[in-house]
């Protein structure tokens, strides 16, 4: 288990911004762990009070950004519960203790990466663009509406194209960010991606069926953040890994077994589900 210091987990609140209603940028000033940051690691945040009893549980959020030159690490987050509603209040100069940097990254595989998320599964790629930088690389964006899909312009300077898909058409192609795919097999050599499962679950199908790797970043819910309690347990090809020490990034077919259960199928057979299938679940997740 990774050890800290009392020095390397105090984190000062330096920039704060609402992106859009409800999601927040934060920056914070941390040598310790904006040096050591790698794309796909999270930070284990304590948004409690005074007492450190309320919420009692810390909150794992993606690192979006990272500059060891200047100490600092970025995160977004959007206001969902009682935890994310009181970092919101945080003002800048705020003094707080967070874990990390905490998991496994993104590799750094690929001349022609494809970067593929949706909502708030966009911002860890952020920082996967920006260590790509230099490399021919595509962004496709994916989320229910217009306000959702805020997150080109942290593309803008790193992404060589940039696709959006809306459910509602509000911006870019309607439909699910999965059907920008469609007569692209040849463009890409490798795949991140991290959003709804749903959404991972299609992309890595779609990978699959056309000899690409690619990478997934799982989400689930967490106590300790560094493999004591074992909450965010995740079945694997390789047997139960702990996504917050052996995650959050996975090669697709270690998480999704496309040998014996494919987007939920429990074994190749006529009821084995498609590519298409797996786009319809994404429309139907929630």
């Amino acid at each position: 288990m990774k050890k800290f210091s009392k020095e390397d987990l105090i984190c000062t609140l330096i920039e704060r911004e609402e992106v859009v209603p409800k999601v927040w940028r934060f920056r914070f000033e941390n040598l310790a762990i904006a040096s050591q940051a790698t794309p796909g690691q999270f930070v284990h945040i304590q948004v409690s009070d005074e007492n450190g009893l309320d919420p009692i549980l810390r909150r794992p959020i993606s690192i979006s950004s990272a500059s060891s030159e200047e100490g600092w690490f970025e995160i977004f987050f959007r206001e969902v519960g009682r935890g994310t509603e009181q970092m919101a209040g945080f003002e800048i100069g705020k003094k707080l203790s967070a874990l990390g940097p905490l998991g496994q990254g993104f590799s750094r595989n690929g001349e022609r990466p494809l970067l593929i998320g949706g909502g708030m599964g966009i911002a860890p790629l952020i920082f996967q663009s920006q260590r790509l930088s230099g490399k021919f690389q595509c962004m496709a964006l994916g989320g229910r509406t217009q306000s959702e899909v805020f997150w080109d312009k942290y593309f803008c300077d790193t992404a060589s194209q940039i696709y959006v898909a809306t459910d509602d058409g509000s911006v870019g192609q309607q439909g699910s960010v999965v059907t920008l795919l469609a007569g692209k097999e040849k463009d890409f050599d490798y795949i991140y991606t991290c959003g709804p499962e749903g959404l991972m679950k299609a992309v890595a199908t779609w990978a699959k069926e056309h000899n690409i790797p690619c990478e997934v970043s799982m989400e689930k819910h967490m106590a300790c953040g560094v493999g004591v309690c074992l909450s965010c347990g995740c079945s694997t090809s390789k047997g139960r890994k702990k996504v917050c020490q052996n995650g959050p990034v996975f090669n697709a077919e270690e998480v999704f077994n496309y040998e014996y259960k494919l987007c939920g199928s429990s074994r190749r057979d006529s009821n084995e589900k498609s590519f298409d299938d797996c786009v319809r679940d994404f429309w139907l997740w929630d």
